[in-house]
This record gives structure tokens, C-alpha cells and sequence, in this order.
């Protein structure tokens, strides 16, 4: 049995709406998207396949907001809710902000894909259009610690969506799930753990040591973000180089001289 017709029809047994249901399942088994409680947004949600893997993931205490433009028939997740309405517009996003409340969404997915010409490097310029797009909404919607799938298509342009990707996340990695369709060129990537701190990896600055950690290390603050600076202590005033972020702290070292 071909594999588009395996999973096509485990999707039909199973209740799936769409064979990327188990998309989306790999990639969770992947890069653990998903744990209990999260807020998920899904972007390009319709007919709502990714919906329902995403609400099982999070289970009852979670919640899941689909967007489309395309109208979502109801699901019977009850901690799903769907908006019709286009993501790139102001309005559109004033409702999600609403649904998923000021702390924000945990994960960002979209499955979003261009509609098919047939001429490969406009369809791959098209689905990094597409990319980009969620990619701008997940930073919207994203605290500190957040992740986001999205897929994308193998061309010219991937490289530099992927290195704008890697700057708002701890690591980036690129999948190919089982259960997508062998002459695809789709690929997914994976953020994790968004970063919003306010300095950048190798950028100089002066701070003040105010206090000194467990393991010994002198720790700073700059706009609220803790760096933990070795071979200091506190009242110290040095200039340190950031040398590696992760979502809620950072580390840095003394610049001699």
C-alpha cells in the first residue's frame, strides 16, 4: 500500500479530517511541541486535522485557537475555538490576542501551504511568503519559552528564513515527517524556546553586579533579563560580552581592559 494511501485512510479510521494529522503527531514526537495545559494557536487551521491532534495534545485544561479565512465546521474538542478571519489583518489579530489573553499562546503551528502552479521557485517563494507571515504572528504571540512549527518548502530562499528563525530561538531544527508524501518538497521548522531577551549573543555592554548566584557566579540585570557573569561579585560595575541566551537568562563574560 503506497503511503499517501496509508495514511489517508488511517486518518478516515481514526476521525481525523486530514491525513497531516499525523504531521503534525511526528513532529510532536520529534521536538515535544506540546504538553498539558498549553495554548496553542493554529494558523491556516481549515478543515481542522491539526486542530484536533493539537487539542488532544494539550488535553482538557488546554486550549487551542484555530484562523482561517475559511470557515472551521465544529469540532467536538470542547477547548478548541476557531476564528474566520485573515491573520495578516489587524483585526484578526486584535481577536486571537483576546482569545488566548495577555500571557500569551505556549506554541504557534501552521500547516499554511500556497496554492500549487506547478512552477517550483514561484510555489517555494510563495510558501516563504507564507513562512514569514506566521512567523511575524508567532513573535506577536510568543513569550519567552515559546515554540513554533511551520512548514515551508525546500528552495533558494529557505536559508535565510531559517537564520531569521534561529536569531528568536534557542535552536531551530528542520523535520520531515514520515507521513508526508514523497515527491513533497516540504519540510517543517521547529523553534524552540523562543528568546526575548534584550541583548544579543557577542554584543558588549556595562552592567552592574547586584547579586551572586547559587553556583558563585555574579548575576546582573538588564531590563529585567538575569546574565550571570563568573569571577564577579556584587558592586561590581563591569563590561561584559553576552556569550550565550536561553529564554529567561543568559550568560556573559568580563571583556579585559
Amino acid at each position: 500500500m503506497a503511503r499517501k494511501d496509508h495514511y489517508y485512510n488511517k486518518a478516515k479510521q481514526e476521525g481525523y479530517r486530514t491525513r497531516s494529522a499525523y504531521k503534525l503527531k511526528q513532529l510532536d514526537e520529534e521536538t515535544g511541541l506540546f504538553g498539558p495545559g498549553n495554548t496553542v494557536v493554529d494558523l491556516g487551521a481549515a478543515p481542522g486535522g491539526w486542530l484536533q491532534v493539537a487539542a488532544e495534545a494539550v488535553g482538557d485544561q488546554g486550549a487551542v485557537v484555530g484562523v482561517d479565512f475559511q470557515r472551521i465546521r465544529d469540532l467536538d474538542s470542547g477547548n478548541v475555538e476557531t476564528i474566520k478571519g485573515d491573520m495578516t489583518e489587524e483585526a484578526t489579530k486584535e481577536r486571537l490576542r483576546e482569545r488566548i489573553g495577555e500571557e500569551g499562546a505556549d506554541v504557534v503551528i501552521s500547516d499554511m501551504a500556497p496554492n500549487m502552479t506547478g512552477e517550483y521557485s514561484l510555489d517555494h517563494a510563495r510558501s516563504i511568503h507564507l513562512a514569514r507571515q506566521a512567523f511575524e504572528v508567532a513573535l506577536e504571540l510568543l513569550p519567552a519559552g515559546g515554540d513554533f512549527a511551520v512548514k515551508v518548502f525546500d528552495g533558494q530562499d529557505l536559508a535565510d528564513f531559517r537564520a531569521d528563525v534561529e536569531k528568536e530561538f534557542q535552536y531551530v531544527r528542520s523535520v520531515r515527517p514520515d507521513a508526508s508524501r514523497d515527491e513533497s518538497s516540504e519540510q517543517y521548522l521547529v523553534g524552540k524556546h523562543r528568546i526575548t531577551a534584550p541583548v544579543t549573543e557577542g554584543e558588549e555592554l556595562d552592567v552592574v553586579v547586584d547579586d551572586v548566584g547559587s553556583e558563585g557566579d555574579g548575576i546582573a540585570k538588564v531590563d529585567g533579563y538575569t546574565l550571570f557573569v563568573p569571577g564577579t561579585e556584587a558592586g561590581e560595575e563591569v563590561r561584559v560580552r553576552v556569550t550565550d541566551l536561553k529564554p529567561n537568562f543568559g550568560f556573559a563574560e568580563v571583556v579585559d581592559g
